[in-house]
Order: C-alpha cells, then structure tokens, then sequence
C-alpha cells in the first residue's frame, strides 16, 4: 500500500529531489478515452461558450485545462428561456439558460473553423427534445473535428411529457446506445443528480455504450422575490452549481466510481470545485477529470489555482502522476485492513 507520508521521492535517501520530482506537465497529464490531456481540468458546457468565452482575457488560456466542453447543441437555433436566467444564491447560482445556441450546423461550419485544437481537447455538448434530435446532431459532430461527444441527458423528452431524459434510466439507456451507433468518437454520458438511483442510471449508460460519465449536472432549485412573491427566475426553477452543492457530487462521483471502475469508465468529477483541494477530493474519491464552472465566473484565473495546488499535493505525497490518485478514497474498513497486516 502506498506511504501516505509528506516526503517527496528519494528525500528520504538524501536524493536532489529537484533532479527527481517530476515537473508539473508530468504530473498533471492523463489519457482520458484514449485522448491525451494537458491537465485533470475540464471547463464545462454552458460556462465558456464555444471555446472562447474567456480567451480575450488577460493571462487566461486555454492550454490550463485538459479540455473544453462547448456550449449545449440542439439541432435547430434556439433563443433560450426568457429572463431572468442567473440567479446567484449563497455559496452558488442559479441558472435557467434554456439551451440558447446557434444550432449543429452554424456550430460545425461557423464556430469549429476558428477554434485552436492545439490548444486543448474541444469536446461537444449533445441536447435534444427527442431521440431523434440528439442522434441527428451526434451525427453531425462526428463527421467533425471535434475531439469527444458529450451527451447531456438532463433535456426533457418533449414525448414523454417533459420528463427529462436522464431521470429515467430505460431513457438514457436509449439515449446512450442510439448515439453509440452513429459515432465512433469517445462518447460522453452526464448524468443528472435529480433521480432516484445514479448508480442504476450509471449502469445502464456503460451497457448501452458509454465511454465515460460526468458526474453531476446541476440540481433543480428556485428563488423567490418576496417584494413581488413571484419567481426570480423566467422559467421558474432553475439549475443550482457552485460550492453549495459540492458535498451532494462529491458523493454520486464515489457511488457512481463503484459502478464504472470494473468496467474502466474514467469520470469527470464536478460540482462547486473551486481549488486545488476540491480537485482532489473529487480525484481520490473516483473522478479522473475534474470539472471547473462557476468558479470561473468569479476567478477567470481559477486552473491556474487548481494545476498547482493538485501538482504540489502529488509532489508532497510521493505520486509520479494524478492518475495514481484515482479512486485513493480510504475507508474505515481500509484502515482496519491496514491495522490488521501492520
């Protein structure tokens, strides 16, 4: 079993720790769906726009994150909720955007030409109002130079009376394995945390051809004006990120990790992670990736943070890579183990 010592590498023997710590680039690289990442960092859907939401800013780039998950795709353009649609609430927000977006072939033809794919991985962030939209628009991204393909399941099914797909897990099952057969590119399932069971959701998404799950998406909320007793937001209720709920993901991420590890399904852990110390936590508790969004609302210079407090963690506890890290969670039942061969 791994030291859990602060010591780095060869400190111990009296070795030039600086000939034999790895440089942060070695640490925080991983294959991720077979693609290769600069960092665990992943900026999500819907907080960067298509890739460029932030690149005219000072000292923000790109190259921090491992990859970049565009803006949530329909099929047809979309104009979005009425207003208002963000909210911030304490230790969170509030927002009700409604999938506004040019549509998959203004995406494709418009949007993809300009972005730099030696920056980072761009992956593409798949909605649909029924089966056939989001078969449709996968269809079409992986015709594209797109890296990956992010299904987002929280959409409602317009034929089943709006509930949303990913709340139901025959549906994402459905959901997961048409957009498997039009699609060789690593294929993406997040998974929504207002269900029953995510494990039973998690499941049926690596049977029906998931390569990977992001776990979570936001949880359903709402705000009231007491002043005019009406509802904050436009659409009344509203998906709730930010710190308040990274308690809630941190564990579907460790019940979701004891579903995808025998099957070797990566996860992109996210929800309220806004340092180094959140990474990790969703890192040791199964999460290969990480996801950053809110945080960036407030501190574009968030993964700049976050890479470096993840680097020197693994330095101090002796760790060559953040993969290493993966799935680390010790339990109360490890340490008797431990107790018990010591």
């Amino acid at each position: 079993m791994r030291s859990m010592a602060t010591l780095e590498p060869g400190a111990a023997a009296g070795v030039d720790r600086r000939a034999a710590t790895p440089d942060a680039a070695t640490l925080l690289s991983l294959k991720f769906c077979g693609l290769e990442f600069a960092s665990p960092i992943v900026l999500l859907s819907g907080c960067v726009g298509f890739g460029e939401e932030y690149t005219r800013i000072e000292g923000f780039s790109n190259r921090d994150a491992g990859a970049v998950v565009l803006k949530g795709t329909t099929g047809e353009p979309r104009l979005g909720n009425p207003p208002h649609r963000v909210y911030e609430t304490p230790a969170g927000m509030l927002n009700a955007i409604g999938l506004q977006n040019p549509g998959v072939e203004q995406v494709v033809r418009g949007i993809l030409p300009q972005l730099d794919f030696t920056e980072t991985r761009f992956i593409a962030n798949v909605c649909g109002s029924t089966l056939e939209e989001y078969v449709e628009v996968t269809r079409r991204f992986d015709e594209s130079p797109i890296d990956a393909i992010e299904i987002n399941i929280s959409c409602p099914n317009v034929r089943e009376g709006g509930v949303a797909f990913g709340n139901d897990p025959e549906m994402s099952a459905q959901v997961v394995a048409a957009c498997r057969r039009v699609t060789k590119k690593p294929l993406i399932t997040k998974l929504s945390p207002n269900q029953t069971d995510i494990r039973e959701n998690a499941r049926r998404c690596i049977e029906a051809g998931s390569d990977a799950l992001s776990v979570i998406n936001t949880i359903m909320g709402m705000a009231i004006d007491v002043h005019s007793r009406r509802p904050v937001i436009g659409n009344v209720q509203g998906g709730l990120s930010g710190p308040a709920i990274r308690p809630i993901a941190l564990l579907k991420v460790h019940q979701v990790y004891e579903v995808a590890r025998p099957h070797g399904i990566p996860i992109i852990g996210q929800g309220g992670i806004t340092s180094g110390n959140d990474a990790l936590e969703f890192i040791i508790a199964g999460a290969s990736a990480v996801g950053i969004g809110t945080a960036l609302f407030y501190d574009p210079m968030v993964c700049k943070t976050i890479n470096a407090g993840i680097a020197r963690y693994l330095r101090g506890q002796g760790f060559g890579n953040v993969t290493e890290l993966v799935g680390t969670l010790r339990t109360a039942g490890d340490m008797q183990d431990c107790a018990l061969s010591g």
